[in-house]
């Protein structure tokens, strides 16, 4: 029996908001993170029953470190390590730090806002909310900067296929991995270029959407540098936010993916390019500000914590149970 994923193949919603907690240093964590997987678990299920069409949902991703502090099981999932930064001629992928990642999405604006007050009243005493991004919809579907994101997400059975752990890694099957990036963009500089100038950024014609053909498209086009080929996909939940105050506009780069090897090629081409040097357009008008890895496990790794029992990448006691500290001493961090 395959195990349930977390709700990372569900379309964006009209509202979402972006987590990220880190683990303060000299506190015990394990009983604050049991009772968040707990919560995760159940802020889903009322979702549902509470609100059937509101597209409520909450998706926990965990760091390399944090995996590791809190004695979680060995092997890791393949791929989860500390992201390193990408360094390019001109631009850079930076790494920061982030232990828990919180992905909550909705129709409604209101749910959101109760699911992440609930998470800060579990995760206050022990951890800091390092980053808070608020996203939403805008108009259909673009970026703040005017061109609609995520045209190229698989659709389908695809999106299973592209973002979910299969059998490659079978004690993490179900799980995905998680990649952010906060994204704040230069809109005074690329509003002064004109629409055709702004096209061949992007690599796709602005009112239309409609990708332009590789004899137009320049080589470092967006949609250009970012396909590493079709079949390499992730799932692409992106998000626009905006504060006027702080002038800060920007995209929250999310993707779901069954491997980081992925991401790892699209940043690879994006910030040093394929021949090096062909970097993508769109970073003169886009600084990233935070970069990191999380991984998304499944509802069942989720409920084994909360219960107090083992993932599925872990062996079980005589009993059938063993506590997240218990986990820890085998492990070796204890």
């Amino acid at each position: 029996m395959n195990p349930q994923p977390q709700n990372v193949l569900d379309n964006p919603g009209n509202n979402t908001i972006f987590l990220v907690w880190n683990f303060k240093k000299d506190q015990e964590v394990e009983d604050a993170f049991q009772r968040v997987c707990a919560l995760v678990i159940n802020l889903n299920n009322s979702g549902e029953v509470r609100f059937p069409d509101s597209g409520a949902t909450c998706i926990m991703g965990i760091g390399h470190d944090a995996w590791r502090r809190l004695g979680l099981p060995v092997p890791l999932p393949k791929e989860l390590a500390n992201f390193m930064p990408v360094v390019g001629e001109k631009h850079t992928a930076v790494a920061t730090k982030g232990d828990l990642h919180f992905h909550i999405k909705g129709r409604v604006s209101s749910i959101c806002f109760d699911m992440a007050s609930a998470i800060a009243q579990v995760l206050d005493p022990v951890a800091i909310c390092v980053e808070e991004v608020h996203g939403f919809r805008y108009w259909d579907g673009r970026s703040i900067l005017g061109f609609v994101d995520g045209t190229e997400n698989p659709q389908g059975e695809k999106r299973a296929f592209f973002g979910l752990i299969g059998d490659e890694d079978p004690g993490y099957k179900g799980g995905s991995y998680v990649f952010v990036q906060k994204y704040i963009h230069d809109l005074k500089a690329f509003k002064a270029l004109p629409v055709e100038e702004q096209e061949k950024v992007f690599g796709r014609y602005k009112e239309s959407d409609v990708e332009m053909s590789d004899e137009v498209k320049p080589s470092n086009a967006h949609s250009a540098v970012a396909n590493v080929g079709d079949d390499l996909k992730v799932i692409r939940d992106n998000m626009p936010f905006g504060n006027m105050a702080t002038n800060e506009m920007g995209t929250y780069f999310i993707a779901y993916a069954s491997t980081f090897s992925t991401v790892k090629k699209m940043l690879d081409s994006m910030f040093i390019g394929s021949p090096e040097g062909n970097y993508d357009r769109l970073l003169d008008f886009s600084t990233p500000k935070t970069g990191s890895l999380f991984f998304a496990p499944s509802v069942s790794f989720l409920k084994n914590i909360a219960s107090g029992g083992v993932s599925e990448a872990g062996s079980q006691s005589s009993d059938g149970s063993l506590s997240i500290g218990s986990l820890k001493k085998e492990a070796g961090y204890e």
